[in-house]
């Protein structure tokens, strides 16, 4: 299986062969939303915590007596159906909201991502995203030209970012030329995880001899 390495102008630079059982997995919906809803739940802060009725300041003594008043009867004013009282059910900081993700799991999950993205065309190779000087506008250019080159959709001033850049390694030039442009988002390759592809539309991978090699070699 092949892919077209493209260069910053758009122009074909070459071809990859690639993994099958990176590029080329079964699509596992079930897998891939187990370890997304786990990511999630695993980033929650669980710090969000309600007092209940015996937990709020005062209501010690009976608003007013049981009988004789017309008003309805009331033992505290720390009722949860008091305004100032306690909250039924509320949130609690105890709660542990850390679900097990396996790095098997995580792995065959982001290959199953990554290979259903191949497949609708929603990824693309690129020799090089370092633009020869730190200027937005050389790389919002170098967005263009991929675009155009991938027959993805026209990007203009999305909301959110709908490209995500893997980069091999760190580089402080790309990042600074990049960084401006709201319609793409940069990472490093190594930290990939199937919920942040997801997150974007398309998926630039960056110097794919070495990004190939490495995705290949996770278990």
């Amino acid at each position: 299986m092949q892919a077209i390495i493209y260069n910053q102008k758009g122009n074909e630079a070459g071809k990859i062969e690639l993994p099958a059982k990176v590029f080329a997995a079964k699509w596992r919906a079930d897998l891939v939303h187990q370890v997304v809803e786990g990511m999630r739940s695993n980033s929650r802060a669980g710090t969000a915590d309600a007092k209940g009725r015996g937990e709020v300041r005062g209501g010690g003594k009976k608003p007013w007596k049981q009988k004789g008043t017309g008003r309805a009867r009331h033992g505290s004013s720390r009722s949860p159906i008091w305004v100032g009282g306690g909250v039924t059910h509320g949130p609690l900081r105890e709660k542990n909201y850390q679900k097990k993700i396996s790095k098997k799991m995580r792995v065959q999950a982001l290959f199953s991502v990554l290979s259903r993205k191949f497949k609708d065309n929603e990824i693309l190779f690129v020799d090089s995203l370092q633009p020869v000087e730190i200027k937005t506008s050389l790389a919002e250019e170098i967005v263009k030209n991929l675009t155009k080159a991938g027959g993805w959709a026209p990007i203009y001033k999305p909301q959110k970012p709908r490209i995500l850049a893997a980069l091999s390694e760190k580089n402080n030039k790309t990042e600074k030329s990049f960084r401006n442009l709201s319609a793409l988002q940069i990472a490093l390759l190594r930290n990939l995880n199937p919920m942040e592809v997801l997150n974007y539309k398309y998926l630039l991978i960056e110097n794919p001899g070495e990004s190939v090699k490495f995705l290949e070699s996770r278990n």
